[in-house]
């Protein structure tokens, strides 16, 4: 009897210390929050330490946070990364919270990758749509739900060669000009003898979405080629095309100062006006930057391109991956470093039209400075956000097919109609 009760109080006592054991390290166990991100620019721009910001905003949420801890997988290009991103989302192991590229938008929200925003939105009474520009939230909606939250914006502005233009007797156009000043100037510009040339690169989409005008509705059922302001918009660029007499203007000729104007990325200029990236990459002639031309029915607008931040919704932890998206996007504080390390523009208007912040980053540039508080303003509030449906690709295939079938004829709005309602017959089938 009494081995036995020894024996069963050694039982006992040994089940006690593991019990204590397993509950010591649950105690202790971290929570791991996994955040998918690419390295390198996005924008194909110069970047120094593509992590810094990423890495700072961890110490900064793992401090607030404990018994959390943020890991991601360094390394992957972005040009990989969307590859990337769709193996760990097929195997099941894709990350926490995830950069989201803008063309792998549509595809991450079609096939439920990402978890709808709206109920955390509408629950967190810190949180304030309001201080996004709205084309900017809008980037990360699909059919009116909210996918995605900005966190870095990029719109396209015209690059001028002020080298060309001074030689020319041509004073650099302002932020408000138009279709006519811009031709004028080509005609001008141009000479073929001399390979000098008005433009490379701009497109009828670029004239379409300056003239007020739409391609597709946005639910993606209605396209608008054969609209007025659509037509004009072709017809405006197949006559700055005639300039060149069937040359075809390349990206070498405006590299080396042949061409006066190219429609580029917003982050080409903060990359490039500084030095040293200034005399490595356009060192040939000096150029600045205005807004893009405005057409006969609308204004100085271009598209607008956002990198944005989505939740996995797969994700075992929620509240704390909303919790880090917040942070990366919404964050004053944040955006602020974002532009250290990298050459976007915030999508919060308090940061990217701060007076002080707009002459740090400018500091090094030699010219007058062609972006201020105003202007940023002006093109990011009024930027157009590119329609987002699953049949948008092959549509825009479709739309391509029927101007260059028409490039040899006078655009008539008939032809356009025609090739409308074949468009609109494939985009409701699908």
């Amino acid at each position: 009897m009494k081995k036995w009760f020894v024996k069963r109080n050694v039982v006992a006592l040994l089940t006690l210390m593991l019990c204590l054991c397993l509950a010591g390290c649950v105690g202790n166990q971290e929570t791991v929050l996994t955040i998918g991100v690419y390295s390198g620019s996005y924008w194909n721009t110069p970047n120094g330490n593509c992590y810094q910001i990423l890495d700072d905003v961890i110490t900064l949420f793992e401090e607030s946070h404990p018994g959390v801890k943020v890991e991601y997988v360094s390394g992957i290009p972005a040009n990989d990364y969307s590859e990337w991103l769709a193996e760990q989302i097929m195997k099941g192991t894709e990350p926490d919270l995830y950069f989201v590229l803008p063309e792998d938008f549509d595809l991450l929200v079609s096939s439920g990758a990402l978890a709808q925003l709206d109920e955390w939105i509408a629950g967190d009474p810190a949180f304030d749509t309001s201080a996004y520009y709205e084309p900017c939230l809008r980037s990360g909606q699909s059919k009116g739900r909210q996918y995605a939250l900005p966190h870095e914006s990029v719109p396209t502005i015209m690059f001028v060669n002020k080298t060309l233009l001074e030689a020319n007797g041509i004073d650099m156009p302002d932020n408000s000009w138009t279709w006519e000043d811009f031709y004028n100037i080509c005609e001008r510009i141009t000479n073929v003898s001399l390979h000098q040339y008005g433009v490379y690169g701009y497109s009828w989409l670029d004239a379409m979405y300056s003239n007020g005008a739409s391609l597709f509705s946005e639910d993606g059922r209605s396209c608008y080629l054969a609209e007025e302001n659509v037509l004009q918009a072709i017809q405006f660029t197949k006559r700055l095309g005639e300039l060149n007499g069937g040359y075809s203007v390349t990206v070498r000729d405006f590299d080396v100062g042949r061409v006066a104007f190219r429609p580029l990325l917003y982050s080409e200029y903060r990359a490039y006006q500084p030095y040293p990236w200034r005399v490595k990459k356009y060192s040939a002639f000096q150029w600045d930057c205005v807004s893009m031309p405005a057409g006969p029915s609308g204004s100085n607008i271009s598209e607008l391109h956002t990198m944005m931040l989505g939740i996995s919704s797969r994700t075992r932890h929620e509240e704390l991956a909303w919790e880090l998206c917040k942070l990366l996007s919404i964050d004053e504080n944040v955006q602020r470093e974002l532009y250290t390390h990298s050459h976007g523009i915030s999508p919060l208007p308090a940061v990217a039209e701060d007076p002080e912040l707009l002459l740090q980053i400018h500091h090094d540039i030699p010219e007058e400075i062609g972006f201020s508080p105003d202007m940023i303003h002006r093109i990011m509030s009024n930027a157009v956000v590119a329609p987002r449906f699953d049949a948008y690709s092959q549509a825009m295939i479709m739309v391509e097919s029927a101007i260059q079938e028409a490039a040899g004829n006078q655009l008539g709005q008939s032809g356009m109609l025609i090739a409308q309602s074949e468009i609109n017959i494939f985009l409701n089938k699908s």
